[in-house]
């Protein structure tokens, strides 16, 4: 479309995804909504070609499969639709929204977690109020009769 602003992308970490590999899809949305509904494609599918992606690096295309690998189709399409407005252009920028959020946490490096142990100190308390515990519990019984 003539005049229309760049649908470049930008991930969080920085990655620009440019407007040539996304396409924007539009068909009807479902469900209730009279008129409107029947009539105007104001449902927008957001679809990337993840492995045909030059902004993406192949260790980067292997964690969003790994990832997303639900999401995306064999032919290797990760799709993100929205119907949720009533509007295209709303829509659009959902589906847009919604696809650099997840592409961002599919491809956020986890912190490894460092195994810890308790200090004696915490043991030593843990084991203490066990202790208390039981002699609690102990004096509510009832008295055994011989």
């Amino acid at each position: 479309m003539a005049g229309s602003p760049r649908t470049d992308l930008i991930l969080g970490n920085g990655t620009v995804i440019p407007e040539g590999e996304v396409r924007f899809a539009t068909s009807r949305s479902s469900g209730p909504g009279g008129q409107n509904v029947n009539k105007v494609e104001t449902r927008v599918t957001l679809v990337f070609d993840v492995d045909a992606s030059t902004a993406l690096g192949d260790d980067e295309k292997r964690r969003l499969h790994r990832a997303l690998g639900s999401r995306i189709s064999r032919a290797g399409l990760l799709r993100v639709a929205s119907q949720r407005h009533r509007t295209q252009a709303a829509n659009r920028e959902a589906a847009a929204a919604r696809f650099v959020e997840l592409v961002t946490l599919a491809l956020a490096r986890r912190k490894r977690r460092r195994p810890t142990a308790p200090s004696n100190a915490a043991e030593r308390r843990r084991l203490e109020d066990k202790k208390r515990r039981a002699r609690l519990k102990e004096q509510r019984r009832k008295p055994e009769t011989l």
